[in-house]
């Protein structure tokens, strides 16, 4: 019988070369992506906003606008002017209702009415800072973060969007590619570390395209936080806050230009995810609702409650006002779906969100080209898709900005 040459298996490649390999051919197709999307000296912008849109930003009905508009363009010394869309339509860009914000404020001063157009916080108001939080990905979280700091921009609040997660998808949407428009020291990590190349928090804040909505982006540079942390528990220098104090201390820098600062902490319970705790108001935990994410929240419960006994133990603070469960990704058709919401709801009673965030293929085809509900153009899909993803994502909003105004006793 013949025999058979037996031929040894190639040599495999030891296992950082194939992962470094991957990550270099990944990265240059995601930068060919990105640039394809937004040219090199592009800058990402809004959309217009329609009527309807804006009348419910600033919080009034929709004839009442046209009738303040119309007194605008009839004012010889006002410059106001909207856009005129399809149809012959007004529609407005994100500096227009801004503008709009402004000019109604100041007309309704004297009138009983504090806060109605311009939200920013008065005395006796605190700082709210949202950490939004989950252990186990695709739960919706970064979405969730994204379009809660857009809403309440747009709705008049000065907001702090605050990128923790080291994967930088805040930043993404944001329109901050984490390789090519995020350099070292660019991060909160900068404001956060223990050396002496430690920056002031205002030098890691940037301006976006909403007004009064201002963004710190994200890179792999925050997993240097996960490193340094250990060493500098060792060799703790005087006057120094500790780990979990860090993000508190710094947000406190910039505190009186912010009225709620939305934090999107990484899928991980690491030191920066236990410094945004501690520097946390209220927390929004987003849920999918399915048995092996319930499953992996139950894990991440049981070790946050542990590691923040921990930390309480050596004087960290417990600010917390409140905490939400808040169901993302939910098909109301889906039997399964709604039993475990049913199950969640009998459990958690109050600290489940009335409002649920919806499955969509609005958000996730709006995603594919790094952008929220409130940047990407109705027409790309059908109508009801569309205002159907909207609807759920203001209603979930809303929700959450009537517990910020709980907080500050606003009626």
């Amino acid at each position: 019988m013949a025999k058979i040459k037996q031929t040894p298996a190639p040599k495999a490649s030891p296992l950082r070369e194939v992962v470094r390999r991957h990550s270099n051919t990944l990265s240059k197709q995601l930068q060919a992506h990105q640039a394809k999307i937004f040219p090199p000296l592009a800058k990402k912008t809004i959309r217009n906003f329609t009527p309807a849109e804006v009348a419910k930003f600033l919080g009034l009905a929709e004839g009442y606008l046209r009738t303040v508009v119309a007194d605008l363009e009839g004012r010889a010394d006002n410059d106001f002017k909207p856009l005129t869309g399809p149809g012959n339509r007004r529609v407005y860009t994100v500096a227009d209702v801004a503008k709009l914000r402004k000019l109604l404020d100041e007309t309704t001063r004297g009138a009983r009415v504090p806060r109605r157009y311009v939200q920013n916080r008065t005395e006796g108001e605190d700082l709210q800072v949202i950490a939004v939080m989950n252990f186990k990905g695709g739960s919706g979280k970064t979405t969730t973060a994204a379009h809660l700091a857009q809403y309440l921009g747009l709705r008049g609040y000065r907001v702090l969007a605050i990128d923790l997660d080291p994967q930088a998808s805040l930043s993404a949407l944001f329109g901050t590619q984490p390789e090519l428009d995020v350099g070292e020291n660019e991060t909160i990590y900068g404001a956060i570390r223990y050396d002496d190349d430690r920056r002031s928090m205002r030098e890691v804040i940037r301006k976006t395209y909403i007004p009064g909505l201002d963004l710190i982006p994200a890179n792999i540079e925050l997993m240097e936080f996960e490193h340094t942390t250990p060493k500098a528990l060792m060799q703790k220098r005087p006057n120094e806050p500790i780990f979990f104090a860090r993000i508190q201390t710094v947000i406190e820098e910039v505190g009186d230009d912010y009225d709620v600062v939305v934090i999107d902490c990484p899928p991980q319970l690491g030191f920066l995810t236990m410094s945004a705790l501690t520097a946390a108001t209220s927390v929004l935990i987003t849920v999918h609702p399915q048995m092996l994410d319930v499953m992996s929240m139950n894990q991440f419960l049981a070790m946050t409650s542990d590691l923040l006994d921990e930390i309480a133990s050596v004087g960290a603070d417990d600010r917390n006002n409140w905490m939400r469960f808040l169901i993302t990704r939910f098909e109301p058709t889906d039997g399964p779906q709604n039993q475990m919401v049913a199950l969640l709801r009998s459990m958690f009673d109050d600290d489940v969100m009335v409002n649920s965030m919806l499955k969509s293929t609005a958000i996730s085809d709006a995603g594919l080209t790094n952008q929220t509900l409130f940047e990407v153009e109705r027409g790309q899909f059908t109508r009801t898709t569309y205002d159907r993803a909207l609807e759920s994502m203001n209603n979930v909003n809303a929700e959450i900005e009537g517990l910020i105004k709980q907080v500050w006793g606003r009626s």
